[in-house]
C-alpha cells in the first residue's frame, strides 16, 4: 500500500511538520478505508462449473436459457475483481435457483430445446430420423 510506505517515511523523519503528519495520516486512513476483503469465489466458480458440465438437451428450453443467462452473469461477476461480497452473493443465489429450476425433458415433449419453436411434423419426423441414424450407428458399433 503506497499510502503505508509514505506514511513510514514521514514516521521515519524527525523534522516532518504537523501538516506533513496530518497528510500522512489522512492519506493512510483513506487508503485503509478504501481496502476491501476480497470476496470467496470458490463458490460461484463451482456453481458454474456445474452448469457448464450439464446436457442442455435434457432440459426444457425455458428453464436452460434461464440457467444460460445466469451462468453469463455469474462469469462476469467471476472475473470482475472489484466484484463486492454482496455480488458474489446475489450471483450465487440467482445461478442456484436458475438450477433449481431447471426441468428435465418428459418423453414426448416437444419443447425440448428446439429452439425453432417447430412443433409440427416435420419437427417430428426430423427428431425421429436423427433418433434413427443415432441407434443405427450404436448398433454398427456394438457389432464390430
Amino acid at each position: 500500500l503506497p499510502e503505508l510506505e509514505a506514511a513510514q517515511e514521514v514516521l521515519g523523519n524527525e523534522k516532518a511538520t504537523q501538516a506533513e503528519v496530518d497528510e500522512a495520516y489522512d492519506a493512510l486512513t483513506r487508503g485503509y478505508l478504501n481496502l476491501r476483503l476480497k470476496p470467496n469465489k470458490d463458490l460461484l466458480q463451482s456453481l458454474i462449473n456445474k452448469a457448464n458440465g450439464l446436457n442442455a438437451a435434457s432440459y426444457t428450453a425455458k428453464t436452460w436459457a434461464v440457467v444460460e443467462n445466469e451462468v453469463i452473469k455469474a462469469q462476469a461477476v467471476l472475473e470482475d475483481p472489484e466484484a463486492s461480497e454482496a455480488e458474489v452473493k446475489a450471483a450465487e443465489k440467482a445461478l442456484t435457483k436458475a438450477l433449481e429450476g431447471l426441468e428435465l425433458v418428459k418423453a414426448g415433449d416437444t419443447t425440448a430445446s428446439i429452439k425453432t419453436g417447430d412443433n409440427g411434423l416435420v419437427g417430428i419426423f426430423a427428431g425421429l430420423t436423427m433418433l434413427s441414424l443415432a441407434g443405427l450407428s450404436l448398433l454398427r458399433r456394438k457389432e464390430d
